[in-house]
């Protein structure tokens, strides 16, 4: 009997930490998310479907579920296809590709404020960097962070360059766990580098990438600090993300009704996507034994 407990006993701790922290704030908020309550109120009255109804009437809602979908629609696949190809040149072992592997991956351990603060710079129309650079040109100066049709490629481009680094060292782990005797025999029968990257690399590496992307794809949706310290989800809401949406409802109009019905949704959407990744990719998905 003591030796049936005692796995559980010695879990127990991580569980208990475990519905502390997320699986009661879960059912908590889902609990918010059908009632009314502005943070100073001791009533909580039960309004059913209300927040949620309200939600997708709303012409801010339904624009940061567009935003926000095409963010992870643009962002991930780059994401992921520059890094597989970056790490693909990384794994050779010499004193230059450690150096760079590790410029690459700085930025993942770097503050995101400070990020965003440093591409505010770069990104401002009058003294930027960027504007700098195209005046050495002759191009005439953008409004990066204020035209509604540049905002969001900002956004892109510093998002994928803040999250490259940890997407390259994952590929890297992936790509030295192929037996080189692969990439041999491929030689021996005459591949050529871009059919045995297409034929050997692509299809050894899914456990890596399918990884990547679930991971990628949820990082992506739950995207705040650096669109908050840019753009503020501007300008005219085209960088406006549901966390952002999500902080605004609860945190600035106090409404945490809806704010929960927010948190709820994007819960329900991330695990959506998991459920059909895992139908799409997970089957092309093979590990070694």
């Amino acid at each position: 009997m003591q030796r049936k407990l005692t796995p559980y006993v010695l879990v127990a701790p991580l569980i208990i930490l475990m519905a502390m922290f997320t699986y009661i704030p879960i059912l908590t908020s889902l609990n918010l998310s059908f009632r009314e309550w502005d943070f100073l109120s001791s009533e909580k009255p039960w309004v059913g479907l209300e927040n949620y109804q309200l939600l997708f009437a709303s012409h801010d809602f339904r624009n940061a579920l567009r935003v926000t979908a095409l963010f992870v629609l643009i962002s991930v696949p780059m994401r992921l296809a520059l890094a597989l190809a970056a790490a693909s040149f990384l794994t050779r072992q010499t004193p230059a590709t450690r150096i760079m592997r590790g410029a690459l991956f700085l930025p993942a351990v770097t503050s995101t404020v400070s990020i965003g603060v440093v591409f505010s710079w770069v990104f401002a129309t009058d003294q930027g960097l960027a504007n700098a650079a195209l005046g050495w040109f002759g191009a005439p100066r953008m409004r990066w962070l204020q035209d509604p049709a540049l905002a969001l490629g900002v956004i892109v481009f510093v998002n994928t360059w803040k999250q490259l680094g940890y997407d390259v060292i994952i590929y890297i782990a992936g790509l030295q766990a192929i037996p080189p005797e692969l990439y041999d025999a491929a030689a021996v029968d005459g591949g050529r580098r871009f059919h045995v990257f297409r034929r050997v690399t692509v299809p050894l590496v899914m456990p890596t990438t399918y990884f990547l992307l679930v991971i990628s794809v949820i990082e992506a949706f739950q995207i705040f600090t650096i669109v908050d310290v840019m753009t503020h989800g501007g300008p005219a809401g085209a960088t406006n993300m549901l966390v952002n949406e999500l902080y605004k409802v609860g945190f600035n109009l106090f409404d945490i009704g809806q704010g929960s019905a927010l948190a709820v949704i994007l819960f329900v959407i991330l695990v959506g996507l998991a459920l059909v990744k895992s139908r799409i990719i997970g089957g092309r998905v093979h590990y070694e034994a």
